[in-house]
């Protein structure tokens, strides 16, 4: 007898049970996670929702290529967003795509003209002097208005000043001066609890000087009492809980005007300010970080170095702002007319750099670092084009898709079921365990990265209907040649599969390889083609091994398959099948003897 060969028979039964519970167990489990998000249905491109997409072109200026970078680009976009969100907009999207683009996509409902000039230009940066500040909206106790000097009003719960003297921070120079908690605490109080406000203390010299101060006007700039009054009315008008006042805040203010402005506080809670003319600009910052200084027990800080004379310019303001009383001796950060952060100043701040501490944690930290870096950036975004769709022909775009869609389906089903009669129920029962896969994971997929399925993505899962079709076919095709040659079904099953596997890894492979290449080299919706593709792809192997192979070795069992019944699509005789091969024995050799001589 010849000893079998080592390893797994070919024809050998599989355990088709384990990989069909496997799938059943997975869709279940995604199905279960979709519902429990609440994101029922896939989240829908601006082509196919209605609205505005805008793409941004980052130009650099002269000399200036290496400044369009991941770190520029990524603030261009956190300054973008809060542009956005500015104008009350939701489910707003703004992302980097290649090295130098940015897309932004805002939904119907938005004032598309509006938007273009909210995202289109760059961003600006100014320090102002804080000369009233207090809780707007709902949360405010009263609503003072500032005087022609500046006053601010007196008016705080006790609440708020017990609370303001227990966080507020010390500020302290090099030279060893320092102010108390308690000192800050009317300055806090007024600002209706401005919790953890940042301590500003220097860096360099302790030799500093403070420059004559007088306390900043609100009238700044404006000419007489009628601009003081005009500012006060939109003082005690602003409400900064409202997305449209905040927007509206500090509009058509030159630098050299005061302004009205609104900033949240620790606790998410929104505050008005008054604030004096920009004494400092974004473009006098030099560089800024986030620090953890572990020296001082500070925590995470942010270090301001400035140029030359942005030093001076902080140096002048900060000498007037540490003789006022408060809120007066407090300054704000201003980015894109929305206070960022609002320290206070016990003593003037020379020698060109600072540090800002305060309850920051990391992220905290390197935020308002990256905004006191980069406010005014060094980049400017030219328009490259931009697309309004109404809602209507979204909704118009997306029907005329789904129709393709069916009408693709509707032809691959036609076809399984002409050529390939019994077996297309397998063959259309993968294609729905693929499809609802798809359509699972794609709802999943919105809330989680942010994807959006538009009408390119559309069109690449109606190609992907091919793709998948096009694997059960390889695989019921290696099973007719088998079955040509003489095997039955059984059999015939489990050798074909790893012949037909090899083709299947290879044809996905190279369509996954096209996919991700195209992913990568494109920007803009051709990216949503790609990425649909390579999903698809991807779960084009994951049904073929562990649904259509297991139910097609089940069904392999049952009669009206194994017998080849002349509807299965197995059918030996119209298949031009072989006799059954049989096995046969070698004729025994006769034993060795004498030899004949007449034989001989």
């Amino acid at each position: 007898m010849v000893a079998p060969k080592k390893g797994k028979n070919a024809s050998a039964p599989s355990r088709p049970g384990r990989s069909l519970a496997l799938i059943l167990i997975a869709i279940v489990a995604l199905t279960g996670g979709m519902f429990a998000s609440g994101h029922t249905t896939p989240r829908l491109g601006i082509d196919l929702a209605g609205g505005t997409s805008i793409t941004l072109r980052a130009v650099p200026e002269a000399g200036q290529e290496s400044a369009i970078n991941k770190t520029n680009m990524d603030t261009a976009v956190d300054i973008m967003e809060r542009r956005v969100n500015g104008l009350g907009v939701s489910e707003s999207e703004v992302q980097t795509q290649g090295d130098r683009n940015i897309i932004v996509n805002i939904p119907k409902g938005t004032n598309s003209e509006e938007a273009r000039q909210q995202v289109g230009t760059t961003a600006k940066l100014y320090f102002r002097p804080v000369v009233a500040t207090e809780l707007s909206g709902a949360n405010a106790t009263g609503s003072p208005s500032p005087s022609a000097t500046g006053n601010p009003s007196d008016k705080a719960s006790d609440k708020a000043t017990d609370k303001a003297t227990d966080q507020g921070d010390k500020a302290t120079g090099t030279d060893g001066a320092s102010s108390s908690p308690s000192d800050s605490a009317s300055a806090s109080a007024t600002s209706q609890g401005r919790a953890a406000s940042d301590a500003l203390k220097a860096d360099p010299s302790p030799s500093a000087k403070t420059s004559d101060g007088a306390s900043p006007s609100p009238s700044g700039s404006a000419s007489g009492d009628d601009a003081n009054a005009k500012l006060q009315q939109q003082y005690a008008a602003l409400d900064c809980t409202k997305a449209g006042d905040r927007a509206k805040a500090g509009d058509g203010s030159k630098p050299g005007d005061s302004m009205v402005a609104c900033g949240q506080n620790a606790q998410g809670q929104w505050q008005k300010y008054v604030l004096g003319p920009a004494s400092v600009d974004g473009t006098d910052i030099d560089k800024s970080e986030a620090v953890l200084n572990t020296q001082t027990g500070a925590g995470w800080t942010v270090t301001m170095k400035f140029t030359d004379q942005g030093g001076k310019k902080f140096a002048d303001i900060t000498g007037k702002l540490a003789k006022n009383q408060s809120p007066q001796n407090q300054f704000a950060i201003v980015l894109d007319n929305e206070v960022v952060s609002d320290p206070y100043v016990s003593q003037a701040l020379t020698g060109g750099s600072a540090e800002i501490s305060g309850n920051f944690d990391q992220e905290e930290a390197q935020g308002l670092a990256n905004m006191l870096s980069y406010g005014a950036l060094p980049l400017t975004f030219k328009e490259d084009s931009v697309t309004t769709v109404t809602a209507a022909l979204g909704g118009e775009q997306l029907k005329a898709g789904l129709i393709a869609g069916a009408i693709g389906l509707a032809l691959v089903v036609l076809y399984l079921l002409v050529y390939y009669r019994g077996l297309s129920f397998i063959a259309v029962a993968s294609l729905l365990v693929s499809a609802g896969l798809t359509y699972v994971i794609m709802s999943l997929l919105g809330p989680t990265i942010g994807f959006a399925l538009n009408l390119p993505a559309v069109c690449g899962a109606i190609v992907a209907i091919g793709i998948t079709a096009d694997s059960f076919i390889v695989y019921f095709e290696r099973v007719r040649d088998e079955i040509r040659e003489g095997r039955t079904l059984r059999p015939a099953v489990e050798r074909a599969w790893p012949r037909a596997r090899r083709t299947i890894l290879v044809s996905d492979f190279v369509s996954f390889l096209a996919a991700a290449v195209l992913f990568i080299v494109t920007v803009g919706k051709v990216q949503g083609f790609a990425f649909t593709l390579g999903l698809t792809t991807l779960l084009d192997v994951v049904v073929v091994f562990l649904f259509t192979k297991p139910l097609l070795t089940l069904m392999a069992r049952r009669k009206f398959f194994a017998s080849g019944h002349k509807w299965s699509g197995l059918d030996p005789k119209s298949l031009g099948a072989k006799p059954p091969l049989r096995r046969t024995r070698r004729p025994s050799r006769p034993a060795a003897g004498p030899v004949d001589p007449k034989e001989a």
